[in-house]
């Protein structure tokens, strides 16, 4: 039997900071279709149905549903605060051996690096988890089996995890996880902050969209780290941002999990 393979993409338009983020306009379109049309370039997801926005019930994400839907990926709606329930749930729902998983906040994820950690856990069965590590913020992608999802699910004791929760399958004792670097020099540019949080980084993925933005495969690493390279006043935009946003995202971790003896654990971020 032929493995199945869809990528989950955890949004919720309530932020604090910048409401409806995803459904901001950049080139012509939503800021989520962006992002759709580089999960639908993975070369390993063949139908854009397989690519499943997970969110909540809440009427106020049901802007997001109506615009997912009209681009043809899926909406699974599962636990508000509870992101591995979601997850697991979704699972469940749509039988995947494999999930890939792009943050909702990454519109720019690179689907040549999505499709790397997928074929890693293909490759090599003993591996849970795959993630790359080492591209721009907001770059970086992570894979699961559906095994480490149920293995994730039966362990975990904080339920309140929408922050940080993909340590517990790359930064745990439950998971084996493999890490995958940069494979070309100009795929590194650690001036750039590619994560849309603040009205700043708004402004940044605008101007990138609507320089690089053309219908048909989207743009490379490589194209956007070059347009970026010369444009360093556009970086400079939202990169006195990162220490304050990973200051509070230290904050909001609260992981903890029972490991293979049965030790309560935590995981620092």
């Amino acid at each position: 039997m032929a493995m199945r393979m869809g990528a989950f993409i955890p949004i919720r338009l309530d932020s604090e900071r910048l409401p409806a983020k995803s459904l901001k306009p950049a080139a012509g379109r939503p800021i989520l279709y962006h992002l759709l049309d580089r999960a639908a370039a993975c070369p390993l997801i063949t139908d854009v149905k397989d690519i499943v926005i997970c969110t909540t019930p809440d009427a106020v994400d049901d802007p997001l549903v109506d615009a997912v839907e009209a681009y043809g990926a899926s909406v699974f709606r599962g636990d508000k605060d509870d992101l591995i329930k979601r997850f697991k749930d979704a699972k469940d729902a749509f039988g995947f051996d494999y999930v890939l998983q792009i943050d909702g906040d990454d519109p720019l994820v690179d689907p040549d690096y999505m499709g790397m950690t997928l074929q890693a856990l293909i490759d090599d069965p003993s591996l849970d988890a795959c993630t790359t590590v080492g591209l721009p913020f907001g770059i970086n992608v992570k894979s699961f089996t559906a095994n480490a999802m149920d293995k994730v699910f039966a362990a975990y004791k904080s339920h309140a995890n929408d922050t940080g929760f993909a340590l517990y399958f790359i930064q745990s004792d439950l998971c084996v996880c493999k890490k995958i670097a940069p494979v070309q020099f100009d795929h590194v540019l650690d001036e750039a902050r590619l994560t849309l949080d603040y009205v700043e980084d708004l402004t940044v993925f605008q101007k990138i969209l609507d320089a690089l933005y053309k219908p048909g495969p989207p743009a490379s690493i490589a194209d956007i780290n070059a347009f970026l390279r010369a444009h360093p006043e556009i970086m400079a935009i939202n990169n006195g941002l990162q220490e304050s946003y990973m200051e509070r995202s230290r904050a909001k971790v609260d992981l903890e999990y029972v490991d293979p003896d049965g030790a309560v654990r935590r995981i620092d971020y």
